[in-house]
């Protein structure tokens, strides 16, 4: 009965192939997140159920295929994960080195007990094309280049216009402001939406920070935000540093009482901000945050007196802020561009990005250069911080 049982599962697997007649196939990225001096996060899509894998080759002229490269897989818990969404976290990488990849989904057909009849396999191009490749963070790099965008709903015109106004040989990295699409009702929005152009734009080699808004809060899917948004970070506010800057990435939450009809008693960002607000007193006393030349904090809804969920940012982030004496904000949510000189109030500068245009900076230790540009390249704002 075992033999007939063998012979059975090995017939299967020969003829699994043909269980899937289209095959399998990379339906979204791959891209990267949380990129440090010595390790990035990998994301990408399947379109059926699979098992999926990094290989990594060092930087070359050399064949991909000059011989086995390394692979690194999605697991969990120890288990190669069974699933459409493929996460990677890329450990004891070298600083500042570019490292070339290529990202696998193999078709899991069944998986009964201890046996799993594979089928095809999918993987980026590494023959006919040149390998996707990024290059870790230089934590002793003197000068940084990045842009943001925010706000665009959806609009992939919209995006590309602004990416177009970068030059993305010198762009180290992008943020993502916050509401990029309008609700999150479906894995499709997201890549639909704005994630899918940002992969043939600049994704898979450049590195993008996404700070939520309160449009990503929305809608049955934004549970399931961090499974492709800061998948191997323990909360979606972090902290990261890049050259001479130490960026703060907050989540303002929603911007109406937690109370309100539109949110059918399911939030309670209220809480959440309070939550917040305790590891933004530890952070902003960290030596990578007081030792920075340049101090930047993100963040989608600005502080103001006008909505319950920007007071609530003014009430609990603004004391903490004003303390920790940040050099600048970064904000949207407004759909229009503000630049808001430090008060007695708040005590730093708050620049407000619209949601028609970019805001791109260089920065080096003595100096922050900051302009905003609109969709057809007109300048709307220009200004040098200095220390």
């Amino acid at each position: 009965m075992k033999k007939i049982y063998l012979l059975i599962v090995l017939l299967l697997t020969c003829l699994a192939p043909a269980w899937s007649a289209d095959g399998i196939r990379l339906s979204h990225g791959p891209y990267l997140q949380n990129m440090s001096s010595n390790e990035v996060t990998i994301v990408w899509c399947s379109d059926k159920p699979s098992i999926g894998w990094v290989e990594l080759a060092p930087d070359g002229d050399d064949s991909f295929y000059s011989m086995e490269r390394p692979r690194f897989y999605d697991t969990k818990i120890g288990i190669k994960t069974t699933s459409t969404v493929h996460c990677v976290k890329l450990t004891g990488l070298k600083p500042g080195t570019r490292y070339r990849y290529r990202v696998f989904a193999k078709e899991v057909l069944s998986h009964e007990g201890h046996h799993v009849i594979y089928g095809n396999a999918a993987a980026t191009e590494v023959y006919d094309e040149k390998p996707l490749s990024f290059c870790t963070v230089n934590p002793d790099a003197k000068s940084i280049s990045f842009a943001m965008v925010n706000d665009i709903h959806g609009d992939n015109n919209m995006l590309k216009k602004l990416v177009s106004e970068c030059d993305l040989k010198k762009t180290d990295f992008f943020l993502f402001n916050g509401d990029m699409v309008s609700s999150l009702d479906s894995e499709k929005q997201v890549f639909d939406g704005f994630m899918d152009t940002a992969v043939k734009l600049f994704a898979s080699t450049i590195p993008m920070y996404y700070t939520r808004g309160n449009h990503e809060t929305r809608g049955m899917f934004a549970t399931e935000f961090p499974t492709y948004f800061s998948p191997m970070m323990p909360h979606l506010y972090y902290m990261f540093s890049q050259g001479p800057v130490c960026f703060v990435i907050l989540d303002t939450g929603e911007d109406k009482p937690d109370s309100d009809i539109e949110y059918a008693g399911i939030t309670d960002y209220d809480n959440y901000r309070s939550e917040q607000a305790n590891w933004l007193r530890e952070v902003l006393t960290s030596k990578e945050y007081t030792e920075a030349p340049f101090k930047v904090i993100v963040a989608h809804m600005p502080p103001a007196e006008d909505w319950h969920g920007q007071r609530d940012v003014l009430a609990k982030f603004v004391p903490l802020l004003n303390e920790a004496k940040p050099d600048i904000m970064l904000c949207g949510h407004l759909h229009e561009f503000k630049h808001w000189e430090a008060t007695s109030a708040i005590h730093f500068p708050i620049l407000v990005n619209s949601n028609n245009s970019v805001l791109q900076a260089e920065a080096s230790r003595s100096a922050m250069d900051l302009k905003v540009l609109d969709e057809n390249g007109k300048e709307l704002d220009h200004f040098t911080l200095k220390k």
